[in-house]
């Protein structure tokens, strides 16, 4: 028992013997391969030792046949200590306490990276990550997966091309790729305004240049409708021409709407889950009914849990259940007829200016046929037709 560290890993307990057999029990004793160290005889018939924590249980059967008695006096070692320190609720609360708050820790966001923007892009783009919650602080099993912020800073950001999201333990990384947008080509300072479709004038609003039509011309494609020469023969300046020039045109569409749709509704409600994933089997967390719908639509978001930087076996989950039903729209032959030119007034208007007015429209065709209502329809527009041309030295 030289080696004390030894000792101290394994445990020791220090014993006392009282009896006539002392002798004969400590030839036993050897004959078992028990190690002994520390032997005091005080007397005759009392002597204390000590001997390793492994070794009590062949001890005790050694001294049933013993004419002696035994008495443990003193235990030391780790074992013990280890006991003594798992007795202490204090320390068994501040032990548990320790882990749970350095497992919320590591799985907290301590540092958001952004590389490959410009200072402008990159403060735009830490603003819209702030609002999702992807900031210093936050809990990263509360936040959406990579894929979905990927998303929604493509989505809410226009000058971006790309950008890749990246999880590095309790650091989210960016790599940004902008839009390298062409400069604008300088237009030239002198034009002409020139019909961009065939059309009958309806108003004119002429800031510089010579009007070449007035309301009620007929005018084709290309047509110049403003002149960017003004003056006469003898006195001639050439301006850009600028202004709005309105004209009626016209349109066909064809616009298909079924009598009966079936789709999926959501009702409102549903439920969320929490779960441990250990890999092997989950551990619910929270929401544990078990309601069950006849039709539904599940929502898995999945969250890897680390310890610092190191991946831990398993994960927080988060399923989304909503229930859905079953929901049937039937139109009649009048009403599909409504819907079809009303989508078809939203198909069309979504193709032209933003002051582009629909003066009237008529159904040229209608037919029902397979349970849906067909309609060929022609529209008469009121659209800026005004378009630029560039004037070139000669014209």
């Amino acid at each position: 028992m030289k080696n004390g560290w030894t000792n101290f890993v394994i445990g020791t307990v220090r014993i006392r013997i009282v009896g006539k057999g002392i002798e004969r029990f400590l030839n036993n004793c050897v004959r078992q391969q028990i190690m002994i160290s520390n032997v005091h005889k005080v007397d005759g018939q009392l002597a204390t030792r000590t001997i390793l924590l492994k070794d009590v249980k062949k001890i005790r059967i050694l001294i049933r046949n013993a004419d002696c008695k035994i008495y443990f006096i003193r235990r030391r070692g780790f074992p013990f200590l280890t006991k003594r320190v798992i007795k202490n609720s204090g320390f068994r609360l501040g032990f548990l306490s320790f882990f749970i708050i350095l497992g919320f820790v590591s799985n907290m966001v301590w540092k958001v990276e952004i590389s490959g923007a410009e200072p402008q892009t990159e403060h735009q783009m830490t603003k819209q990550l702030a609002k999702i919650g992807v900031k210093r602080g936050e809990f990263q099993f509360l936040l959406e997966s990579p894929e979905k912020i990927q998303r929604y800073l493509t989505d809410n950001m226009n000058n971006i091309t790309w950008v890749g999201v990246e999880v590095r333990g309790t650091s989210y990384h960016f790599q940004v790729v902008e839009k390298n947008e062409p400069k604008p080509q300088q237009k030239t300072p002198y034009q002409h305004l020139i019909a961009k479709k065939k059309a009958i004038i309806t108003n004119l609003f002429v800031e510089k240049g010579q009007p070449l039509v007035k309301v009620n011309d007929f005018v084709n494609e290309g047509e110049v409708l403003v002149s960017g020469i003004i003056g006469n023969e003898k006195n001639k300046k050439v301006v850009a021409a600028k202004g709005k020039v309105y004209g009626e045109t016209w349109y066909k569409s064809e616009v298909e709407v079924p009598l009966k749709t079936d789709f999926q509704v959501l009702t409102g409600n549903g439920y969320t889950k929490h779960y441990l994933d250990f890999q092997a089997f989950k551990m619910p967390l929270w929401a544990f009914n078990k309601e069950k719908y006849t039709s539904k639509v599940t929502e898995k978001v999945e969250h890897p849990l680390y310890f610092f930087k190191w991946k831990l076996p398993l994960s927080y989950e988060k399923v989304a259940v909503r229930e859905e039903q079953n929901s049937q729209r039937v139109y009649s032959k009048q009403e599909a007829v409504e819907k079809a030119l009303e989508i078809g007034r939203k198909k069309l208007l979504s193709t032209l200016g933003e002051d582009a007015k629909i003066k009237g429209e008529k159904v040229l065709h209608q037919e029902q046929d397979n349970g849906k209502v067909r309609l060929s329809i022609h529209y008469q527009v009121i659209e800026n037709i005004a378009n630029t041309q560039p004037i070139i030295q000669g014209d």
